[in-house]
Order: C-alpha cells, then sequence, then structure tokens
C-alpha cells in the first residue's frame, strides 16, 4: 500500500471521520462496524426521493424517474400491506431483471419484509424448492416464470387473499393471482402502510448460493449487512480520489491519472441478475443512494451493452470479467463511443492480468475488480485504478471493517505470503443460511466465516486469491490451481473464453483440462497452447487435456462459467 493510500486511509477511517469504526456487538460477536451506518436501507430509500426528476430506470424504450419510482413502491408497499404482508415475512422475486424487481425490492423492504431474489432460471421444482425453503407469503413474477409455478399456486394461498402479483403479462392468470398493473392502480383506494420499525439485524434480503452441489441455500442478509457493503463501496471511492489527489499534488501523478472520462452520468450499465448480490447489492444500491441511472438489460449481448453505454453515457459497467473480456473483443467495440466509463472490470469472479491491461490500453477509464460472495452482502476487497495496474493479480486490500485471516485446515492463523483458506469477519457478513443449523456451524465460528476461497496476503495487507478449493486439480499430490492456468492461457491472443478443470487421471488422480474458445478467425493447436504456457507456469500445471469448442462455454444466470456441466460433457466424449 503506497504512501498516499495509507496516509488517506487513515485520515478517512479516524475517530468523527466520514468512515469512523467501531468494535460493536453483532450476534454476541464483537463485530468492526461503521460508526455512520444508517439503521436499514429503508432509510437510502427514502432519500433517495430527492433526487425526483432524475432518470432512475432504464429499459429497452421505457424510462423511470426516481419521483415516478416513488410513487409505484408507495402503491405496491400499499397493495402487499392490504393482503397481510408486514414485518418480518418474505416476498419472492422471480423475473428478468425489468423495472418491476426493483420496484418490488424496495416496496418490499419499506414494509420491513425481506425479498427472497429467486434465481429466474430455476425450474419448476427448483421454484417449489425456494418458496418452501424461505416460507415466502408472496410472489411477483412474470409470465414466463408464471408457467412454471402454476401448479404451487394453492400452496401460496392465505384465507383466499391474493398473494401473486404478475408483471408483464395480458393473458388471463389463475384466481389466486393479480396483475402487477391492476394491483397498483387500486392501491390509490388502500390505507397507507403503518409505520414500521426497521432493526439493523432484521433480515433485508435472501440470496440462494449457487447449490453447485446439492440443493442450493439462503443466505440470510440483514440491513446491517446491506448498509456495511454499501459503506464499503464508498470508502474505496472516496479514500482512492483523495490518495490519488494528494500524489498529483506531491508531483508524483500515478500512471493513469492523467486519464479523463468523457462527459457521464453517475450510473451503469447492470448485464448480470439482481438476484444476485454483485446485481443488487454493488450495484442497485449504490446507484440508488448517488441518485444515479440504472440501465437495465433484457439479455446479454455485447453489441447491446455497448450501444448502451454510448446512448446514456453512464460512469460504470457492472457484469463478471467474461463480459468485459467480450466488450474489449466485440467487434463493435472500436465503432462506439465508451469514453463516458471511469470504470470497468468484473466482480464474481478473478480479473485475470491481461484484462487488466487490456482494458487500460483500450478504454478512458479504470481497470476494476472486487473480492466478495454473497454471504458477505457483496465485497471483502475492491482494487481499481493505478493500484489494480500495480498489483493486477490482487484483488485488493481488505476493507475497513473486515478482518481477515489466511488458515490452513487445523485453524493456525498463517504469515503473509503464505497460502490457505480465507476466513473474514465483519459487519456484512451474513447471519447464516437458513434451515441449515450443521452447515451454518462449521463455516460460521465467534463471527469468523470461512469463505472456501484459497488465497494470501502480501505484506501490504493485500489479498491474492489463488482459487476456489472446489476447483483446484489435484495432480499426483501437487496443487493446481485453475485461476493461474487460466490466466497463463489468457496472455495468448487468439483466446477468447478457457476454463481450467480436473480430469481424473488413473496414475495421478488428477490431470489438468482446459476448454477453449479461439476469438473469430484465430488459429491454435493443443501444442502450441501447451508451449505458450509452458513457458509462463510450472510443467506439472501445463493442460494435459484440450478441447478446442466452437459455441460460446456453458454460463450460470450471473455469467459465471459452469465449469461442472462443462467437465461432465466433455468427458463423456472422451478426454482431449
Amino acid at each position: 500500500m503506497d504512501k498516499h493510500l495509507r496516509d488517506a486511509w487513515g485520515e478517512m477511517t479516524a475517530p468523527g471521520a466520514p468512515f469512523a469504526w467501531s468494535v460493536v456487538d453483532v450476534r454476541g460477536v464483537p463485530t468492526r462496524a461503521y460508526d455512520s451506518a444508517p439503521p436499514n436501507m429503508a432509510v437510502l430509500w427514502q432519500a433517495s426521493a430527492a433526487h425526483a426528476d432524475n432518470d432512475y430506470i432504464v429499459f429497452e424504450d421505457e424510462r423511470l424517474t426516481y419521483g415516478e419510482a416513488h410513487a409505484m413502491v408507495a402503491a405496491l408497499a400499499s397493495h402487499l400491506s392490504a393482503n397481510g404482508i408486514g414485518h418480518g415475512d418474505r416476498v419472492a422475486i422471480a423475473m428478468r431483471n425489468y423495472p418491476e424487481w426493483v420496484i418490488s425490492y424496495w416496496a418490499t423492504i419499506s414494509l420491513g419484509a425481506a425479498v427472497v431474489g429467486m434465481n429466474a432460471w430455476w425450474t419448476g421444482p427448483e421454484m417449489e424448492f425456494g418458496l418452501a425453503d424461505c416460507g415466502a407469503r408472496a410472489l411477483i413474477c412474470d409470465s414466463e416464470r408464471l408457467d412454471r409455478v402454476k401448479p404451487l399456486l394453492a400452496g401460496l394461498r392465505d384465507g383466499g387473499r391474493r398473494h401473486v402479483i404478475v408483471v408483464r403479462s395480458d393473458g388471463d392468470l389463475p384466481d389466486d393471482a393479480v396483475h402487477w398493473q391492476e394491483a397498483l392502480a387500486a392501491a390509490a383506494d388502500l390505507p397507507t402502510p403503518p409505520d414500521v420499525q426497521i432493526d439493523p439485524e432484521d433480515d433485508v434480503c435472501i440470496f440462494y448460493t449457487s447449490g453447485t452441489t446439492g440443493r442450493p441455500k439462503g443466505a440470510a442478509l440483514t440491513h446491517r449487512g446491506a448498509v456495511s457493503n454499501l459503506l464499503n463501496l464508498a470508502f474505496w471511492q472516496v479514500t482512492t480520489q483523495v490518495a490519488e489527489a494528494r500524489a498529483v499534488a506531491a508531483g508524483t501523478p500515478p500512471s493513469g491519472s492523467e486519464k479523463e472520462p468523457g462527459d457521464s452520468e453517475q450510473g451503469s450499465v447492470l448485464a448480470i441478475p439482481l438476484f444476485h448480490v454483485t446485481g443488487c447489492n454493488c450495484c442497485l444500491h449504490p446507484v440508488t443512494a448517488t441518485g444515479g441511472k440504472l440501465v437495465l438489460m433484457y439479455r446479454w449481448s455485447a453489441e447491446k451493452a455497448l450501444e448502451l453505454i454510448e446512448r446514456e453515457r453512464v460512469s460504470t459497467f457492472t457484469g463478471v470479467p467474461t463480459m468485459a473480456r467480450e466488450l474489449i473483443n466485440s467487434p463493435d467495440f472500436a465503432a462506439r463511443d465508451t469514453s463516458s466509463l471511469a470504470h470497468l472490470g468484473g466482480g464474481g469472479a478473478a480479473v485475470q492480468p491481461d484484462l487488466v491491461h487490456k482494458i487500460e490500453e483500450r478504454l478512458e477509464g479504470r481497470p476494476s475488480t472486487g473480492y466478495g460472495l454473497t454471504e458477505v452482502n457483496g465485497v471483502v476487497t475492491v482494487n481499481s485504478a493505478h493500484w489494480f495496474l500495480a498489483k493486477p493479480e490482487s484483488a485488493g486490500p481488505p476493507l475497513p471493517i473486515m478482518e481477515a485471516h489466511i488458515r490452513d485446515d487445523e485453524g493456525t492463523v498463517l504469515p503473509a505470503g503464505t497460502a490457505g483458506k480465507l476466513w473474514v469477519r465483519g459487519a456484512n457478513v451474513f447471519r447464516g443460511y437458513l434451515n441449515r443449523p450443521e452447515a451454518n456451524a462449521e463455516i460460521l465460528i465467534d463471527g469468523w466465516f470461512d469463505t472456501g476461497d484459497i488465497g494470501y496476503l502480501d505484506d501490504e495487507g493485500f489479498l491474492f486469491l489463488v482459487d476456489r478449493a472446489k476447483d483446484m486439480v489435484l495432480r499426483g499430490g501437487e496443487n493446481v490451481y485453475s485461476a493461474e492456468v487460466e490466466a497463463a492461457i489468457y496472455e495468448h491472443a487468439a483466446v477468447a473464453e478457457a476454463a481450467v478443470f480436473a480430469v481424473p487421471d488413473e496414475r495421478l488422480g488428477e490431470a489438468v483440462g482446459v476448454a477453449i474458445v479461439l476469438l473469430p478467425g484465430a488459429t491454435l493447436t493443443a501444442d502450441d497452447l501447451r508451449a505458450h504456457t509452458a513457458g509462463l507456469i510450472a510443467s506439472f500445471k501445463v493442460p494435459e487435456h484440450v478441447w478446442f469448442l466452437t459455441d460460446p462455454l456453458p454460463r450460470n444466470a450471473n455469467g459465471k462459467f459452469v465449469k461442472r456441466q462443462l467437465r461432465e460433457s466433455l468427458l463423456g466424449s472422451g478426454t482431449g
């Protein structure tokens, strides 16, 4: 951590400063929390009314101002309240990234109820599990999800009241469902919901983990956690701006500080689902807090995203690193005006070092990344601008209220530079998984959360992620981290997509396999790839099995590669 960042960090967290923190009792555990944190997320929504005339949500050719959104939120809250939804209840949202998702979110938490973000890709049986697991008393869905959930509606009925609201549909509905527009129109004749006291430890939302093995788990996130994540993001932005300004004043401007993005509006093109913390907590929340503009996409397309960036002049693109790579590799990139972007990077997966430098070369804005999980409401670390360029392999330093330890399998804390499991503690750590006491006992100990990720902290406190434990290849007793191998592969100019995974091997136990998609017009052989990687990583890490695919690699709803599905499909066809 350079002197200017260290000094700005200390100033911003000093007693009485904007990001001062104290140790408080959270669920019986001494926990770092920001002194200035508002009590709940409903306060944030109420404050956004000050931006009434600003554009808030843009979707296709639709546009809502903050004032219009507040009117819709109030109407929906009245409808939900009249149907018995109130403090402590749960409302499931299952739809694409429509404006109604955002309206439903704020209406629900305004009542002191918790939002359950249901994965829009779930099948009927998966939706049945999720609704039963969380005990949702209401469901707000689009017509696609309605078709999957129709057989379940009888189980959602309560005294004949309507608990299902359907958006973007003009067709006939089951008896126990109501159209969105009808619900809002009728709310004018309903009483205003009663005032409610929302405690920092009340649930604000429940997001389900990916469920790569077994059933997905519902992570219960609190208002305190969501507010803490928002302040973590604000801290990094403010502190790095102060640090850069001081460096310039001292005559030591950092690399890249001369870059000035073009005229832009505060806001983001959102390319990933709102039912994940990256989309909701790390994009919707900060955009709303700053009175910015949220530009929603119907489905992912690099070309459409570039069109929206040019048209809406937003300052940020929010997606996973694969999307950022597709943006700068798109044939439309050079033809579109992306000068408004101040930040382009990604969360949800590691940003490979080559991508950091490519973003810096091709954009006026800065590369950025963040490391986090559903279970911490968003981010643990952030890295951006010249700090990212200086350490492109690092996810950044843990933010002020985040304690971070690297531990071995016995729980012993390891010294700087030694890889092990990452454990974190802070006010933004979740309270646990719904209905999973055994799982909670394993991964939540004295407030510390076992992330399941492997990494190390350098002597300046920057986090370097090595891999997910489940993505590691154990080859003949040697640990091979897929993220390291992928980073080496992406150094080759012909590679568009790469995913490394374990291939069963009779002699070694596991061998290194990779699936690759090339850029249009590019050529590459397996031997060429091995020769390329052999110059960058140890020989035992060089892929032994290589598949070249013509179709994009399979992804989940958040845009991450689904390695389990990829591995199963390829190994079923024999090794490469």
